[in-house]
C-alpha cells in the first residue's frame, strides 16, 4: 500500500512539474521570426553607455563610469575597472535578445524571483538623464533560461542564462585585479629578493642578462616567464582595503619582493605569509592587502640556477663561421666559406671538409646543456678534456670541457663555476668530432 501510495504522489508531483514548465517555458505561443529577434533594448549601442550600476545577487552594488582614460570603478570604493569585465557588459546589454515572452501582464513577479529581483543591472547612456534597468530574477526549472523584465515594462521574458556570469558581477569582479602596474615595453630591469639574497637580471636588447648575485646569460623563457606573471597577475582577493597591521600578513619582513624599473618609475610586489594555497602580498604603492596565487610565490621563490641559461654555448649551427677545438694535444679548425659557385662549404686548413658531418658536429655542440651549476671549478688535470672556440655574428665564446670521474664540466670563459652536462650529449659531440678525421 505505502509503495502505491508514494507512486501517486510522485506523479503528481511529477505532473504538477509539468503543468509548471509548460505553462512558463513551453505553453506560450512559439515566437515569430521576427520576435525571436527582438532585442531588450532597441537600437542600443554599447558604446553610447557612460555609467553602469549592478546590484548583484546577495552582494554590494557596483557603479562604473566612463571617463576618458577608460572605465572608472567608483563605488563602492575607487579603481580602475577590468576592461574585459564592463565590456562584456555593456555589448551584452545592447546584443540582448528576448528569448521568449513568459507572461505579458503578470499578477505577481515573486514566482520569477523578480520582487524584488535578484540581480539588477541599470545602465545610463550620455544623452540621457535617467537609467534603464534590467532585472533578473531565477533561473526557469530546467536551467535553460533566465526570468527578466524591463523596469516599467510590465512583460516578464527569458534570456539565456550563460547571462548569468555577465551581469551577476560583483565590485570585485568588476574592478581591475592586476597586481602590479607597469609599461612591460620600457622595462629595464627585474629584481627578485629575499631577506638575504638579491637576484637582478638586466635586459640586454632582446635577450636578459643576470647581474646579481653574479654575472651571467640569463635564461630567456625562466625570466620573462617571471615578467608575465607580475605583468598579468591577478589579485584573488582583497584580504584588506586599508592595511595598518602588516605583520599578521607576513609583510612587515616580506619573504620576498619583486621589483620592476622602467626608467625612472619603480613597480614593487611584496610576498608574505601562506595560507590555504594563497599568499599574501602588497603593492607598495597601494595601502591594500591582497592573495595572489602560491604558484606565483613558488615562481618568485626559484633560486638562482633556475634562471641562467642552460645552453653551454649560444652560437648555432647556422650562425657560426668558424670553429676552433682542441682535444688533448690534437687541434681542428672549420672555416665556412664559398666555393667558386658561391655555395658555402667548410674548410679545415686546405681542405674541403664534410659538411653535412661538420654541421652535425656544431648542431651537437650547440645542443649541450646544463643540469646543474657549479660555484666551482672542476679540473682533473691541467689538459682540458676538451676546448672549444667559436665565432659568430662577429662575437667569440671560448668554452673548456673537463672531466671529474664520470661526470663532464663545461666552464665558459666569461662565466663563473662551471655547468654539469649529461655524459650522453657530450660523448655523442665527441662521436661526431671523430667522424671529421
Amino acid at each position: 500500500m505505502g509503495r502505491v501510495t508514494s507512486l501517486v504522489l510522485a506523479l503528481v508531483v511529477l505532473a504538477g512539474l509539468g503543468g509548471y514548465i509548460y505553462k512558463y517555458e513551453w505553453g506560450q505561443p512559439a515566437p515569430s521570426s521576427e520576435e525571436e529577434k527582438a532585442k531588450a533594448f532597441a537600437k542600443l549601442e554599447a558604446d553610447s553607455i557612460e555609467e553602469v550600476r549592478i546590484t548583484p545577487a546577495g552582494g554590494d552594488a557596483s557603479r562604473l563610469v566612463k571617463a576618458e582614460s577608460g572605465w572608472q570603478l567608483v563605488e563602492p570604493a575607487k579603481a580602475e575597472a577590468d576592461a574585459s569585465e564592463i565590456s562584456a557588459v555593456t555589448s551584452n546589454l545592447s546584443s540582448l535578445e528576448v528569448q521568449r515572452v513568459i507572461d505579458e501582464n503578470p499578477g505577481s513577479l515573486t514566482e520569477y524571483g523578480l520582487e524584488p529581483p535578484r540581480v539588477d543591472v541599470a545602465f545610463r547612456l550620455k544623452s540621457e538623464k535617467d537609467f534603464r534597468h534590467l532585472l533578473i530574477g531565477e533561473k526557469t526549472p530546467t536551467g535553460g533560461d533566465l526570468y527578466a523584465k524591463i523596469q516599467n515594462d510590465k512583460k516578464v521574458f527569458l534570456v539565456s542564462s550563460f547571462l548569468e556570469n555577465t551581469f551577476n558581477r560583483t565590485p570585485f569582479d568588476l574592478r581591475d585585479k592586476s597586481i602590479l602596474e607597469f609599461d612591460r615595453e620600457k622595462i629595464d630591469s627585474v629584481e627578485i629578493a629575499d631577506r638575504t639574497t638579491t637576484l637582478q637580471f638586466v635586459r640586454s636588447g632582446n635577450d636578459w642578462k643576470i647581474a646579481k648575485p653574479i654575472a651571467v646569460r640569463g635564461e630567456y623563457a625562466a625570466i620573462e616567464g617571471v615578467v608575465t606573471r607580475l605583468s598579468s597577475g591577478q589579485m584573488q582577493k582583497i584580504v584588506e582595503a586599508e592595511a595598518a597591521d602588516l605583520k599578521k600578513y607576513g609583510l612587515d619582513r616580506p619573504s620576498h619582493t619583486a621589483t620592476v624599473n622602467t626608467g625612472s618609475a619603480r613597480a614593487v610586489l611584496a610576498l608574505g605569509a601562506t595560507e590555504g594555497g594563497s599568499t599574501y602580498a602588497k603593492d607598495a604603492s597601494r595601502p591594500m592587502v591582497f592573495a595572489v596565487e602560491e604558484s606565483l610565490a613558488l615562481d618568485l621563490k626559484k633560486d638562482l640556477g633556475e634562471f641562467r641559461r642552460k645552453d653551454v654555448f649560444d652560437f648555432r649551427s647556422f650562425n657560426a663561421s668558424k670553429v676552433e677545438i682542441t682535444r688533448g694535444l690534437e687541434s681542428y679548425t672549420f672555416e665556412k666559406t664559398k666555393d667558386k659557385d658561391g655555395k658555402e662549404i667548410w674548410r679545415s686548413g686546405d681542405k674541403t671538409a664534410d659538411t653535412a658531418k661538420v654541421e652535425d658536429l656544431l648542431t651537437k655542440l650547440a645542443n649541450l646543456r646544463a643540469q646543474s651549476f657549479e660555484s666551482r671549478t672542476f679540473a682533473a688535470s691541467a689538459l682540458p678534456d676538451l676546448v672549444v672556440t667559436a665565432t659568430f655574428d662577429g662575437k667569440t665564446e671560448t668554452v673548456k670541457f673537463d672531466r671529474a670521474g664520470s661526470d663532464v664540466y663545461a666552464t665558459r670563459s666569461d662565466e663563473p663555476g662551471a655547468a654539469k652536462l649529461e655524459t650522453t650529449p657530450y660523448e655523442d659531440a665527441l662521436k661526431a668530432l671523430d667522424a671529421l678525421k
